[in-house]
């Protein structure tokens, strides 16, 4: 596939993926969601070395400003379902994926915008970044996880002011709420925070990284039982070449050499 609508860098081993549609403010549409499921399903393995991810929006606007809502219009039941569905889908291979996917967020970040930086492990916004879930001013609740994801985030009560009221709430009240790890004073130091995380991150065991992101979700899977799920990586990594290096390491007070096996 050629990507239309994202733009891909890799920057050692960090991938940054831009939402590239800044006169529409970065809106989610179905080319843009279609190239987000290519790449994490799939495409992802196109990139050599790859360690990380970074998700973020062109220009100082937006990162992303919701959906595009003209592609509603003619929507019936089954279809929107069906368009949800997908959107839930993709969310989730972001959610799932085996290496850290951190979103940087510039200006809005609505709706499906909100709801994709969500999907990420983690969120650093500039300070002029807002935040908000807008869906009940069209008639609408989002359809793209928000209802499940920003309850796990921020809590119950929390999450139905914000889904119910349709408030926008800047990048100091996300993170005192628990919506983002970190607030810088523009896109660029954002960019660097999140380098600067995920390179340190990049030194640890791939294996142990991978399966750390895949017990913590399964708390909040309703299908798995968490603990089960950590008790059964941990045998798995505990013989795994990675975890004999990181223990022969620290007891030769050396820096471990990860394989990822």
């Amino acid at each position: 596939m050629d990507y239309e609508v994202l733009l891909l860098e890799n920057k050692d081993g960090i991938a940054i993926i831009t939402i590239n549609r800044p006169q529409a403010l970065n809106a989610i549409n179905k080319k843009v969601m279609t190239e987000l499921n290519f790449f994490f399903s799939s495409d992802y393995k196109s990139i050599e070395g790859l360690k990380s991810i970074i998700i973020t929006g062109a220009g100082d606007k937006a990162f992303v400003a919701g959906a595009d809502i003209k592609e509603f219009a003619s929507l019936d039941a089954a279809a929107g379902s069906a368009l949800s569905k997908y959107g839930q889908e993709t969310y989730m291979l972001i959610e799932n994926f085996h290496a850290p996917v951190i979103a940087v967020v510039n200006g809005f970040a609505l709706g499906g915008g909100c709801e994709l930086s969500m999907a990420c492990h983690m969120r650093i916004a500039s300070r002029n970044a807002k935040f908000g879930q807008p869906e009940v001013n069209l008639g609408l609740l989002p359809g793209y996880g928000a209802s499940q994801r920003l309850p796990q985030l921020i809590g119950k009560s929390r999450a139905l002011e914000l889904l119910l009221t349709a408030d926008m709430i800047t990048a100091e009240e996300a993170k005192n709420i628990g919506l983002v790890n970190h607030v810088t004073e523009d896109k660029n130091e954002a960019l660097d925070i999140a380098t600067t995380i995920l390179k340190k991150i990049s030194t640890k065991g791939p294996l142990a990284v991978a399966k750390t992101i895949k017990a913590v979700n399964a708390y909040y899977d309703k299908s798995q039982d968490g603990y089960a799920v950590e008790h059964q990586e941990f045998g798995q990594c505990i013989e795994s070449d990675d975890c004999k290096e990181g223990a022969l390491a620290f007891v030769e007070k050396r820096r471990a050499v990860f394989t990822g096996k």
